[in-house]
């Protein structure tokens, strides 16, 4: 299953995303979004144009959902009103019940008492994640998808119009896909990247090293980043996935030497205050808890 996360800076773009996505054609199913924009806001161009993709026109229309079906508008507790559209959105901000299919660190249904504690406990983590985003006024975009060609079409809209956008000659020139190489410091893995953190560019190579470190018992787990040299939606997704799932574990997660094409992005986003970043390995490690 791929994840992608679009975060969108104005209402405007978010208006544009789902207008995009919808015409690749991509299934409403798919499509998770969320944002604290009121859908009638007085006098403000940006949210007339929300209100109208999203409630009664474009986004309910083109899906073929009714706005009851498509569109609801939730008090969340420490965020305010949010306007969320999509199969699954209540779920997504915590509030459709444990183990209701927000979780992105697990995609198939928990079959045991042990697995659905686990799931619980993963979209209760991705709700908060989702949640803190959404407090800094951004609005969000989230992609499920099992088709990779599907993932790089939605890629392509969320890339252009969010954040984490290519400039003209990184879109000309592929570059170098993400490389981990796993270190074991004092009990703690780091986990250095190279390269780019894009779906075509190695973003299942980062989910798939988290995983098996995890699947091994590993519980604190840094990335270094200094070598990353972009990062798209999809990767944007696999970080939140890296973090979400080591924590519904109870294990630590952090950042570490952001390289600037990355720290511009947390910046842009507000998601430098989700992370637990660390300006360098020694101070890093320090501050992991001790084991018990």
């Amino acid at each position: 299953m791929e994840t992608l996360i679009g975060v969108l800076v104005t209402a405007t773009a978010a208006e544009r995303a789902i207008g995009e996505l919808l015409r690749i054609p991509l299934p409403h199913e798919a499509i998770t979004f969320l944002t604290t924009t009121p859908p009638a806001a007085a006098g403000t161009k940006g949210g007339d144009a929300l209100a109208g993709a999203c409630l009664g026109g474009r986004f309910g229309s083109t899906a073929g959902l009714s706005l009851g079906a498509a569109a609801a508008t939730f008090l969340v507790p420490g965020v305010g009103p949010v306007l969320a559209i999509g199969v699954g959105a209540a779920a997504v901000l915590g509030l459709g019940g444990a183990g209701a299919g927000a979780a992105l660190s697990t995609s198939a249904v928990p079959s045991t008492r042990e697995q659905q504690a686990e799931s619980a406990h993963g979209g209760a983590a991705d709700a908060e994640f989702f949640r803190d985003v959404l407090k800094k006024g951004r609005s969000l975009i989230i992609v499920r998808t099992q088709s990779k060609e599907t993932a790089q079409a939605a890629g392509a809209v969320l890339n252009r119009l969010g954040v984490g956008t290519r400039r003209a000659d990184e879109a000309a020139t592929p570059g170098e896909g993400v490389k981990p190489a796993v270190r074991q410091v004092s009990g703690v893995a780091i986990v250095d990247l190279r390269g780019r953190i894009t779906l075509s560019g190695g973003s299942a190579m980062l989910r798939n090293t988290v995983q098996e470190l995890l699947a091994q018992g590993q519980k604190k787990i840094m990335l270094n980043l200094r070598r990353v040299t972009h990062i798209d939606s999809s990767g944007i997704g696999e970080l939140v996935r890296a973090l979400t799932t080591t924590r519904s574990k109870g294990g630590e997660f952090k950042l570490v030497n952001i390289s600037q094409p990355v720290n511009e992005i947390l910046k842009i986003t507000h998601l430098f205050t989700i992370f637990d970043i660390v300006a360098d390995e020694t101070s890093g490690l320090s501050s992991f808890r001790a084991s018990a």
